[in-house]
């Protein structure tokens, strides 16, 4: 339950409201708002902050984690496979409220999207009132407290190699019961990562895809899953040998 609304006008304001206690940021509202809980807790809309666009820089790019999921699928700066994804990600008016950060901090199980950020070797930037520190967004989606009194406030991806992603679902608008996406680096490394599969999207080993354990739900149970892993890691993987010859 949402008990104060703050919505300062410079990231400085909002870092110092942000450490204070039972206060957390707010992006888009997609996911805070649409899911809140039994706590009370203080928001801090960033929507005045700024945090916004995305810029190329050599074999990198960055992208203010106030940028819109619709704004990485309309620039030509975003590798196509990752503009895909965020297409995926949700329909076009949650697209156009849903942020970058906001994705990142609800690590969604199921995000397509944040699966082929973890092969696209994404870092995250979170601000505090005394440092700004930058961390992998697999140790973020595996350790959710390093956001704790922080703010996201870029996001930052290679955009060289190529990939590849693949999925299942009940229907081609459902979300999938798994998502594997797979990229070969320039430096000709192979990173895999899958969605549906555990508690966040994770990266696994592209040789051994089945050593996962999967979750269970109502759409398939821990076996099925697994039997998905490999099959859709075998495919995105024979996609990017194609892509060599």
């Amino acid at each position: 339950m949402i008990s104060h609304y703050h919505r300062p006008s410079d990231l400085d304001q909002a870092l110092r409201l942000v450490a204070q206690p039972a206060t957390v940021p707010l992006g888009g509202g997609t996911s805070l708002v649409a899911a809140p809980g039994s706590d009370s807790v203080t928001v801090v809309d960033l929507q005045a902050v700024g945090l916004t666009g995305i810029e190329l820089n050599g074999t990198t790019i960055t992208a203010g984690a106030m940028t819109l999921l619709q704004d990485l699928v309309d620039s030509p700066l975003v590798p196509a496979t990752v503009r895909d994804l965020a297409h995926r990600e949700a329909p076009n008016t949650i697209r156009n409220a849903a942020t970058l950060g906001g994705t990142v901090a609800s690590a969604d199980p199921e995000s397509e999207l944040l699966a082929g950020l973890l092969v696209y070797e994404t870092t995250i930037t979170i601000a505090r009132q005394d440092d700004s520190t930058e961390h992998s967004l697999d140790d973020v989606l595996a350790d959710r407290t390093r956001l704790d009194g922080g703010i996201i406030t870029a996001v930052s991806l290679a955009v060289d190699g190529r990939a590849s992603a693949h999925r299942t679902a009940r229907t081609p608008a459902d979300r999938p019961i798994v998502a594997v996406v797979a990229r070969r680096t320039g430096a000709g490394d192979t990173l895999v990562a899958a969605s549906g599969v555990d508690t966040r999207p994770i990266l696994i080993n592209a040789e051994a895809p089945a050593e996962v354990t999967p979750r269970a739900d109502f759409r398939g149970s821990s076996e099925y899953r697994k039997r998905l892993i490999s099959v859709l890691t075998q495919r995105a993987l024979d996609d990017l040998e194609e892509s060599d010859e």
